[in-house]
């Protein structure tokens, strides 16, 4: 079961995560979509099998078991995304062939751009 950890900190924005907490270098990549703005972002890290959402200071931080999990909760956020009439852009590796080559071992190859 995908562990979830939910946390408040309404003194910061998305950019944070961009620019150090969710870096490339700590094996993030940003999960893109139409509703990314300076009070959300997406990010996943295929190696930690992590996904984490900032959204208006709500932050949400999943952890997956093993990789069958992160791989089905990377499509639900795509499935989500979609049925809510947003676009889905796809998962962006930030230019890290080591990132984008774990997304592609997991089976993600398809959601990368």
């Amino acid at each position: 079961m995908m562990k979830t950890e939910r946390l408040f900190d309404g003194n910061t924005d998305r950019y944070a995560f961009d620019f150090n907490l969710c870096t490339a270098a700590k094996g993030y990549a940003q999960v893109d979509t139409s509703q990314d703005a300076w009070y959300f972002g997406t990010w996943a890290n295929p190696l930690r099998l992590q996904i984490v959402n900032y959204c208006e200071g709500d932050l949400t931080v999943q952890e997956a078991e093993n990789a069958a999990e992160f791989v089905a909760e990377l499509r639900q956020v795509k499935a989500w995304n979609e049925a809510q009439g947003h676009k889905f852009h796809g998962i962006d590796p930030m230019c890290r062939p080591e990132l984008e080559a774990a997304f592609r071992e997991l089976g993600l190859g398809d959601l990368l751009h």
